[in-house]
């Protein structure tokens, strides 16, 4: 046998490396942790459960007051309406949806992210999610139930909801229409609505069993009925984690289909503008978009009103930006597909109904709905941009803007002007319709204020799975071993 000799490298081909400890493999560059502050799994304990066993900042009750003063003045504005009749709206025979359609279809987009989140990040198994997908899963729950209130309100009489509902009656023969997409709302939303409740109640229930374990008197009485008796036994986790991967296979699919027959509503129509097959997709995209943007929104709110800036991170922040970078790009993309298909379908109503959307009456609608979902999230290619906390807060921000006139160009502007000029009308929103607008805010933020004083908002026991070893973090911190 030959010995093979290997020839030393040329000098402009060496590099310097450290110097490799005996017994200790050469280390691969080192990523930013998901946890900062060098974490161990008690501070992650005490962290979390700090808001609800001390009291918020100051900074919460101040949100809070402002949120439930938004609330107050929904209710004053729907009670009125009740009251006196859909009369008080902005609404006549040519536009028969406005203010209150729009915002239903905005709100239910706004729970996708957090179906997003916690069921199709959990199968792939991203660990960036574990900050977040507690927040985002009730961030849907409250969104859903801000998007259910608006048809009832629009139903003029709300004591009647249960029309909608099959069930057998006394009016002979008389059901509702299976047909039609909106009772197909009713069921995809009723579905979307309980298994996001159960999805993330079976999430809470560990972490209600450790805030259990921590408090006293009746606050112990009262978690111990709401974490089911859990004992943390390798039996119960096994059978829990088995349960919470059958849930987001079963939630999966909704991210797909409940804005899909939302936008059925739309499509199933023969109304220019809304007459297309462009819309199933175009609405689950943009819901995700604005979903995303409401999560970003709540993220750095909630990071700086509860002191969580150690478990949610700029990581964190910066994976959400990509996610918009890339479903505000596609977004963009069903907006050209729209124009294009206009034109190239010759169909003159059709063509109408766009010129009418970028020239029309509302055409300041339109630019700021393309200024906000297409142009505003291209800034975040900028590593500072995506860097910077306030910056990000204010793209979230107006994304949401956006998505807001989206859905309001798209319904507003398509029945304003139709087919016969002599049907032509103009739409004025009324005090009472930004009232309610207005109070679903107030609703929204209001409960998951509640949500993150009473409940623990970040997942500990996700967290602590994501946590460096001991070993690593006296690395980090500058340590030795």
């Amino acid at each position: 046998m030959v010995d093979t000799v290997v020839a030393p490298a040329p000098a402009h081909e060496r590099v310097a490396r450290p110097p490799v400890a005996p017994g200790h493999a050469p280390r691969a560059p080192r990523e930013a942790p998901l946890i900062t502050g060098g974490k161990t799994a008690a501070d992650v304990t005490r962290d979390v459960c700090g808001p609800i066993e001390r009291g918020p900042r100051g900074l919460w009750w101040l949100a809070f007051t402002a949120a439930f003063s938004a609330l107050a003045l929904g209710v004053v504005s729907v009670a009125y309406q009740i009251e006196v009749g859909i009369g008080t709206w902005g609404l006549n025979r040519t536009v028969g949806w406005g203010f209150d359609i729009t915002n239903f279809v905005f709100w239910v987009g706004i729970g996708h992210a957090g179906t997003l989140i916690s069921a199709v990040l959990l199968l792939f198994r991203q660990k960036w999610r574990t900050s977040i997908n507690r927040s985002a899963e009730a961030m849907t729950i409250f969104a859903v139930i801000c998007a259910a209130l608006f048809p009832l309100i629009h139903m003029g009489r709300p004591w009647l909801a249960y029309w909608v509902f099959p069930y057998p009656n006394l009016r002979g023969p008389l059901w509702v229409n299976f047909r039609s997409a909106l009772l197909w709302d009713v069921f995809a939303i009723g579905t979307y609505f309980t298994i996001s409740l159960v999805f993330w109640y079976v999430g809470l229930i560990p972490d209600l069993a450790t805030v259990r374990d921590r408090a006293k008197g009746l606050r112990r009485r009262v978690f111990r009925l709401l974490s089911f008796g859990w004992t943390g036994s390798a039996r119960t986790w096994s059978r829990y984690e088995m349960c919470c991967v059958l849930l987001a296979a079963l939630a999966t699919p909704l991210v797909v289909s409940v804005h899909s027959v939302v936008s059925t509503d739309f499509a199933t129509s023969i109304v220019p503008g809304w007459h297309t097959t462009v819309f199933p997709p175009y609405f689950v995209i943009g819901a995700i978009f604005s979903g995303f943007a409401m999560v970003l929104t709540l993220m750095i709110l909630a990071r700086r009103a509860m002191g969580l800036e150690d478990y949610i991170t700029h990581k964190h922040v910066g994976a959400m930006c990509k996610v918009l970078v890339f479903t505000g790009s596609v977004v963009g993309l069903a907006y050209m597909t729209e124009l294009f298909m206009a034109w190239y379908s010759g169909n003159a109503y059709e063509q109408f109904a766009f010129a009418n959307r970028m020239r029309g009456p509302f055409a300041w609608a339109y630019w700021i709905m393309f200024g906000c979902n297409v142009i505003v999230p291209q800034t975040l290619w900028n590593r500072r941009v995506r860097g910077s906390l306030a910056a990000v807060f204010v793209i979230s921000i107006l994304v949401n803007v956006g998505m807001w006139f989206e859905r309001f160009v798209i319904i507003v502007t398509s029945l304003q002007r139709d087919f016969l000029p002599s049907s032509w009308s103009g739409y004025v929103p009324t005090l009472v319709e930004l009232g309610a607008l207005i109070g679903s805010f107030g609703l929204f933020f209001t409960a998951f204020l509640l949500f993150c004083r009473f409940l623990p908002m970040i997942s500990m026991f996700e967290v602590k799975g994501v946590l460096e070893p001991s070993h690593e973090r006296r690395r980090h911190d500058g340590g030795v071993e």
